[in-house]
């Protein structure tokens, strides 16, 4: 495709970075992730560029920057937060420490939407969403004020003549409400309407794998049982022949109850050339007395790498002949820190240092790399894959092992008070509690790894349930997470830390209440009005040696962001019951954290 077509998009390391491009793509338009030290010559010949979100801040010294003549080209440029502060700082304007960081939904009053054609289609007031702690504290020479909330006054800008445009809020995640159509907007001003589809990706995507696999060469491709490995394998099959790919699915302990005589089954039905291999005992002897998320996520995945070595020797193959395939997805690779600039969130278990060597020489094919969940799934329909596939929720490659939070963290001393006291505002029957655990969150682009809030069951209102779990997030660093504990008006003491051991017999456990889950979720018919969800076993109850259950429904449509899913008190409580009766299981908490500030995953 000509550049001149395509549309650029700067990574300054945040986690929307390959967002932005996939969303823009879905919108029609052809989108490359280009670095900020590029030169300026690759960012000539583009229809027009974004500058992503980051990290950091722009008034650091070690804060990545990008040559300023690039805002001379007469390209239209869109900064978006950390590109939004950039781009105004390198144009005169002034950026600081906001003192109010905004990490969720906010109100946009747009001043006059018909007069730009940037905000054409807007209303007058817009919900959006916001990830800062930083904010432009005065506007560049030309530039004016289009947009403001009640704690960002520059909020969204611009310089129509120049077609350079800033904007504090996230436009690409759908939490944003029109962030479609201010995207579209933008690709109208740099005339590249209608120049990607899936449809075009797939013709390019096999031309490459082509290029890639040598006639005499074939695919070793790793399989989970997912939409993921699923679509990978039938996008390579196309592009290779079925009898060039062939599938190898490692049952490491932590799979779900029956997954993996299920997916043989299900998978054989696809004309599936499958070896599977019980690899289970290696995998709970590496992760004995193993807590930290981190190391369990490299120790599966060089796991994953050792049993593939086994049975590439045990079937007598070629490791010549034979490159290693994955279903990697953008988000796998973006959380992993695999950017540039972009801070770890957690490391995925095909991005552990073994498997990215194999990458960088060659002998990895990944032909979903560009690819958000959404996409794949529209992929999988293309490439006629049934819709119990590409509506399947998604599962984390390493299993359960990510659904079993084996760290201790102790509470700072009067957090829980200081919590309490702040939350009584919003109802004086509130109460809460921390949980002596930490888990993984992404706030402004960063990895945290904080203690959860409890609340009690004091109210069945959602939107105020929602505005609690935001408004605690935002304030208390120390915490990431919001729990309640649906049916309990009054919370125990204290919650006691119980060690817990990534064994058989309690992956066992959470394998029961997992599957209870999804028994009533498929029996109420709800399964596909959830994107994901997780359910997690916590090392904490009312008494020692009891451990508890977390359940995390969300809504989401590619992965980098969620709101967490309103459930019908009625299915919420069954649940709870049923899982409650599991022997050794304390409390069932239910998650009311959106993303950011919480990953999908506890880890």
């Amino acid at each position: 495709m000509e550049s001149d077509k395509k549309i650029a998009v700067v990574d300054f390391g945040g986690q929307y970075a390959h967002l932005i491009a996939s969303r823009v793509r879905r919108l029609g338009a052809y989108t490359e992730i280009l670095s900020n030290e590029d030169s300026i010559e690759q960012f000539k010949n583009y229809a027009g560029i974004i500058f992503s979100g980051g990290p950091s801040s722009v008034y650091e010294k070690d804060s990545p920057k990008i040559d300023p003549e690039i805002l001379n080209l007469g390209i239209p440029v869109l900064g978006i937060c950390y590109g939004h502060q950039l781009s105004t700082l390198l144009m005169g304007g002034k950026v600081e420490n906001s003192g109010n960081a905004e990490y969720g939904p906010a109100n946009i009053e747009i001043k006059n939407p018909k007069k730009y054609e940037i905000s054409r289609g807007l209303s007058n007031l817009e919900k959006v969403w916001m990830s800062h702690g930083d904010e432009v504290r005065k506007l560049p020479e030309g530039f004016e004020v289009y947009g403001s909330s009640d704690s960002c006054e520059f909020a969204f800008v611009g310089d129509d003549k120049r077609k350079i445009y800033g904007i504090q809020f996230h436009p690409e995640v759908t939490h944003t409400t029109h962030g479609n159509i201010l995207l579209s907007n933008f690709i109208r001003i740099c005339s590249v309407e209608h120049s990607w589809s899936v449809d075009q990706f797939i013709e390019r995507e096999i031309k490459i794998i082509q290029e890639h696999v040598s006639p005499e060469r074939k695919v070793f491709l790793l399989v989970s049982g997912g939409v993921d490995s699923t679509v990978a394998y039938l996008l390579l099959a196309k592009a290779l022949g079925a009898d060039r790919v062939r599938g190898l699915l490692v049952d490491t302990g932590f799979m779900r109850k029956n997954e993996v005589t299920d997916l043989k089954l299900n998978l054989k039905k696809l004309g599936f050339d499958l070896t599977v291999r019980d690899e289970s005992e290696a995998f709970y002897n590496a992760l004995v007395g193993k807590v930290d998320p981190e190391e369990k996520r490299m120790i599966v995945g060089n796991l994953f790498l050792d049993a593939q070595a086994r049975a590439v020797s045990e079937l007598n193959l070629n490791p010549k002949e034979w490159l290693l395939g994955q279903g990697t997805i953008y988000p796998d690779t973006i959380e992993s820190g695999g950017t540039k600039h972009s801070h770890k969130i957690k490391t995925h278990h095909n991005r552990v240092p073994a498997i990215q060597a194999l990458i960088e020489s060659g002998e990895i094919i990944e032909p979903l790399r560009d690819l958000y969940k959404d996409e794949v799934r529209e992929l999988g329909t293309k490439l006629g894959l049934p819709s119990e596939w590409t509506e399947r929720h998604p599962f984390p490659g390493p299993g359960l092992v990510v659904r079993m939070i084996a760290t201790k963290k102790d509470i700072e001393a009067n957090l829980e008070n200081e919590i309490q006291s702040y939350l009584q505002k919003f109802n004086s029957k509130i109460q809460t509690r921390l949980l002596p655990f930490p888990s993984v969150g992404v706030q402004g682009d960063q990895r945290t790894y904080a203690n959860c809030l409890v609340l009690n069951d004091f109210t069945e209102d959602w939107e105020l349930l929602d505005k609690i779990a935001t408004d605690a997030t935002n304030k208390f660093r120390s915490i990431n997470r919001v729990v309640f504990l649906p049916g309990e008006i009054n919370l125990p003491v204290k919650y006691l830390f119980t060690e817990l051991h990534l064994n058989r017999e309690l992956s066992d456990l959470l394998r029961e209440a997992d599957s209870t889950v999804f028994s009533i979720l498929h029996n109420r018919n709800i399964h596909n009005e959830i994107w994901q969800m997780p359910v997690v076993m916590v090392p904490c109850g009312r008494e020692v040696d009891q451990f508890s259950i977390v359940l995390r429904p969300v809504e989401s449509n590619e992965a980098m962001t969620a709101n967490f899913y309103r459930m019908d008190r009625a299915v919420l409580n069954k649940m709870k019951h049923s899982i409650r009766s599991i022997s050794g299981i304390s409390d069932v908490f239910f998650d009311l954290t959106n993303k950011p500030p919480g990953t999908i995953e506890w880890e």
